[in-house]
Order: structure tokens, then sequence, then C-alpha cells
């Protein structure tokens, strides 16, 4: 009790009398781990600050870009983008295409300043042709480099000339080109629709007649000729002293060979089996001087026989001679 003889009461006892009582559920615990038990869940540590992953976070990202801060970096970094923007800038404006076709290639230009261009290009066994017109033909030229030569695209080209038969070419570090080649040699000349080339062994047309170089080369006339120039030079060569006296060899239809001597006769030949013919041809020319005659063409494309035809005169003096035979032999 209080002076005032008041029974004294804590404030607790108090509040609880004099407020109504209100149940509040019991709320359940978070657990540290989802799935875990309620007895299992950890302590909240008020002494701990929940923003550290945070500072911890900003200190790996610091740490991943300090080496920007390096010396020279910043510069290096400074320069790849001006370099790359002006990069972009010539290939836009086609600046660009103007250095390349001036200095070449960018991977030319730096191999050739490290000491890798062609400075020297040895060219063997050209004979006919000069090595001018193999090193155009070849595409080589200053603004290549050796490393980034393509050697086959070089033999590739040299083999598309016609007078060349085979090449090779060698790169010799670190700055020495060697290209061999064989020709092709001229072995006859061929007309056709009026236009007369220089065929090799194998046929193959390697240059325009332009000069008087190679006009005691055999001759052949015709669609297809030159893909039967052996058969050709084999009867030529069957021929014997006869061969000096042939002009030409005239394929006639794709299938036989007539021969056109010097003095314009005309010598027909069977399509198969030939050299009979030219055995016959020569025998006549033995004993009667067939060759010799006024005659325009021998035809030997019967086996058994030979047919001749005269020329206009002859044929007129012959047919004159005959006439007066006969009227002598009559009167």
């Amino acid at each position: 009790m209080d002076g005032g003889r008041r029974v004294l009461r804590s404030l607790r006892e108090s509040v609880a009398t004099s407020l109504p009582l209100v149940h509040f559920p019991a709320a359940a615990p978070s657990p540290a781990v989802v799935g875990a038990p309620f007895s299992e869940a950890a302590p909240v540590n008020p002494n701990v600050s929940r923003q550290a992953p945070r500072r911890v976070e900003e200190s790996s990202k610091v740490a991943r870009f300090a080496f920007l801060g390096k010396p020279g970096v910043g510069f290096a970094a400074l320069l790849l983008l001006f370099g790359g923007v002006g990069f972009a800038g010539l290939v836009q404006n086609g600046g660009y295409d103007q250095i390349v076709a001036a200095e070449g290639q960018p991977w030319d230009v730096v191999a050739r300043t490290v000491g890798f261009d062609i400075s020297a290009v040895t060219i063997t066994g050209q004979s006919r042709l000069t090595e001018t017109e193999l090193l155009e033909a070849s595409g080589v030229g200053p603004k290549n480099s050796l490393p980034f030569l393509d050697a086959s695209a070089v033999r590739e080209r040299l083999m598309a000339v016609p007078l060349v038969k085979s090449a090779r070419v060698m790169k010799l570090y670190p700055n020495r080109l060697v290209v061999a080649i064989e020709e092709r040699q001229p072995h006859a000349l061929w007309q056709r629709d009026g236009r007369v080339t220089v065929i090799s062994e194998d046929g193959v047309a390697i240059d325009e007649l332009r000069d008087e170089r190679y006009l005691g080369l055999p001759f052949v006339v015709g669609d297809g000729a030159h893909q039967r120039l052996p058969e050709f030079l084999q009867l030529l060569k069957g021929m014997d002293d006869l061969a000096q006296r042939v002009k030409a060899g005239i394929l006639v239809a794709g299938r036989r060979w007539d021969v056109e001597m010097t003095n314009g006769v005309i010598v027909k030949l069977p399509e198969e089996n030939p050299g009979p013919a030219v055995e016959t041809l020569k025998r006549l020319q033995r004993e009667a001087r067939i060759l010799d005659k006024d005659v325009m063409s021998i035809d030997l494309r019967t086996a058994d026989r030979a047919t001749v035809r005269l020329t206009e005169e002859a044929a007129a003096a012959r047919e004159a001679a005959q006439s007066h035979k006969t009227k002598k032999t009559g009167g």
C-alpha cells in the first residue's frame, strides 16, 4: 500500500487487467534454406550488414578492369579505336581500293616491309617467248610478296599461254622466284577459214603466222586437220624424196587426204590404208615422171588403177593430136 492506503500493483498487472485480451497467432519462423526444417533456421546476426555482398561484387568488377589503368593500355585502345574508324571510312569512301591498287594488299605491304619482296625472277627454258611476255602472263609484279604469292595460280596462268607446254614455279626465300618452262615446238601450219596458225606436234595452235619464219613447215588444210597432223606427217615420211615437192595436205570431209604438190597437181589418197597408194605414186614418178606431166590430178583411191586428169591445155593438145592422127590414118 502507498501512503494513501492504496494498494500498489505493477504496471504490467494494471495493463493486463485494464485491457481486453487479444490472441495473435504465432508467426512461423523463416528457415535459412528453402525446404529446411524450422528448427534448423539460421539465426539472423544483427552485426552483419546486408550490404556486404554488393561491396564484394563491386570490388571484383574493379579488379576485373584494373588492367585499364596500366600505362599504355589506354593509348593502345585509343589507337585501335581510331584505326578501326579510319579503316571503315576508307572502305566506305573507296580509299581502300585505291590504296590496294597502288600498293597491293595490306599483308603484301607488311611482308615486303620486312624483306620478303620479290626482288628477282629467274626464267629458264624459253626460246620464242620473251621474259617480258612471260612476266605479263604470270601476273607477278612489284606489289606481290613471296610468302603470299600463290605459286599454283602463277603456273596456271603460264599454262594458259599456247606456246607453253609445261611450267614449274618455285619460291626461294627470302625474295627470289624461279620459273622453268618448256615450250611447244612448231611442227606445221594449219589453215582454216582463210586463217593460218602455227601448231605443235600435238595439234595445239600456238601462234599466228605473222612472218616467214614458219613457211618451211608442213601445211595442212581443213576442219580437224590439226588433230590428224601425226597421220599426215607419217604420209610425208613415206614419200621419201617426193616429200620436198608436197605443198599441203588437205583433209577432205574429215575422212581422207588429198596431197597438193608444189606444181599444183592434186594426188587423191584412199581413206583407209593410204600407204600402198603412196608407193604407187613413187613408182609412177620413177617410171613415167608422172608429176612432171601436164596433169591436174592423180586419183589413187582405187587400189588396182590410177586415174589421171590432164590440164585443159594438155587435154586440148591431146584431143588435137588424136584427131590429127585419125585423119592421117584415114587418109
